[in-house]
């Protein structure tokens, strides 16, 4: 058995990790580089391994940074089977295609700007390639073994997190390993707990918040006074949130918030179209989550739906006091960069992030003060209040890891610590070794580690 870490490595996004294990080569997770100019360019080098030499893709949840590289993958020779659970690959067929449009999108306004470095610019892929490579998945229920051929089995456990979301267990003749993917909240008010840790002879562990804690703050008290003063001013509420898990979490403390009479009667709008397809999917899995249909219901209702490009183009040009939602969260793309152009200059309005900001994102540099950030090839002057509800974030924090990690039967002979930026990784390794007594790695980017 061998591991090869060739995303996600001190950095939280590109999550891949291969494994060499009875024979076949599989693929956990296939997610795209995100936020530094360093890790995006990642996503145009080859991999380290021929696409056409992987048998197989495991995938822990949906998110971009997880999913986003299949189209790739498969564009470049990848002939295999990509395994989900069923809502990740319902929310697949919503990110993938979106995730393929916007880069068709940001090519075009590149080539019409100017501002790329290559003439043309092409897009990584197109949103037709990310719906043709919906045709690689195939489902796999929680809690069952699932043979992959020459005797490898793969078992998904629920991760909390978003909907779908899996730790990913691969067994072959009695030796096992686990992924964490990202684990979930045991206090999320929408996601379910992570399921136990059980068992496995290795471990691979994110780490995203492995450094820190959740804050305490009540979200609703905070987003309520956000929402007060800024109306007070005369001015709108931005919110870049995730498509997939945030939205709903944001809607649905503004539906409370709104029910309780605690904020004004403001316009809520939901610009966003892969939200409002995930709402539905929060229907249909209601199982996965902990809301009643009364409250999926009244969360996916209260705000209007803005499918339409033109429509969201007039929010812009309405100046009432209102609460905008748009994708996506760390504000690397999508229809809230347009927002952020035209609400980001004025001093009475807000902009409020609802988690972790990676480095290099423009969510980072806004919460940590920068007076301008690039969109569409110019500098936008940041003049609207900033502000971040990090406790929103949908990640397990270093307590919750740690707690999941006291739900294994024995300690793994190797813990490896990966998806979390390096200082997060450091800390959440020191801490295992101290209270736990587990032998742990921190690897770094191509590590190729053979195991017993």
């Amino acid at each position: 058995m061998k591991l090869t870490f060739i995303g996600a490595v001190k950095t939280v996004t590109g999550s891949k990790t291969l494994v060499d294990i009875g024979g076949r080569k599989i693929l956990v997770d296939c997610g795209l580089f995100q936020g530094l100019k360093e890790l995006r360019l990642r996503n145009w080098s080859p991999l380290p391994v021929s696409p056409n030499d992987i048998d197989a893709v495991v995938l822990t949840h949906a998110h971009i940074d997880h999913s986003g590289y299949i189209p790739v993958l498969i564009k470049k020779g990848f002939k295999g089977t990509v395994y989900a659970t069923e809502a990740t690959r319902d929310l697949c067929d919503i990110l993938l295609p979106d995730s393929g449009f916007i880069q068709e999108r940001e090519a075009e306004s590149a080539n019409k700007h100017g501002y790329s470095k290559h003439h043309p610019a092409f897009p990584l892929y197109t949103r037709s390639e990310a719906k043709a490579s919906l045709k690689h998945f195939r489902i796999v229920p929680f809690d069952e073994a699932h043979d992959l051929g020459a005797g490898l089995k793969l078992t998904f456990k629920n991760a909390g997190h978003i909907l779908g979301a899996s730790q990913a267990r691969l067994e072959h003749k009695g030796r096992s390993i686990l992924f964490s993917g990202d684990l979930g909240r045991y206090d999320d008010p929408i996601c379910v707990s992570p399921a136990p840790g059980g068992a496995a002879d290795y471990l691979v562990v994110e780490s995203t918040y492995g450094d820190r804690l959740h804050a305490a703050d009540n979200p609703e008290e905070m987003l309520a006074e956000i929402i007060k003063r800024t109306a007070a001013r005369g001015g709108t509420v931005l919110i870049p949130a995730f498509a997939v898990g945030r939205a709903q979490t944001i809607t649905y403390h503004l539906n409370r918030l709104m029910k309780a009479g605690r904020i004004p009667h403001l316009p809520i709008f939901l610009d966003s179209p892969m939200m409002i397809d995930a709402g539905d999917l929060f229907r249909r899995h209601q199982s996965l989550h902990r809301l009643s249909e009364k409250e999926t219901d009244q969360t996916c209702n209260i705000a209007r739906h803005v499918r339409d490009v033109e429509e969201s183009k007039e929010l812009n040009s309405n100046h009432m006091p209102k609460v905008l939602i748009s994708a996506s969260g760390m504000a690397t793309g999508g229809r809230v960069l347009h927002h952020i152009k035209h609400l980001a200059p004025n001093f009475n309005n807000t902009i409020v992030f609802t988690g972790f900001q990676a480095a290099g994102t423009r969510g980072n540099a806004m919460i940590n003060g920068a007076a301008e950030v690039k969109i569409h090839g110019r500098q936008v002057p940041i003049r609207a209040e900033v502000a971040n509800l990090e406790m929103l974030s949908a990640h397990a924090d270093a307590d919750g890891i740690m707690t999941w990690l006291k739900t294994f039967e024995h300690p793994p002979k190797k813990t490896f610590i990966n998806h979390g930026e390096s200082q997060a990784a450091i800390v959440l390794r020191r801490r295992i070794e101290k209270e736990l007594g587990w032998s742990c790695l921190m690897p770094d980017y191509l590590d190729e580690v053979k195991l017993q």
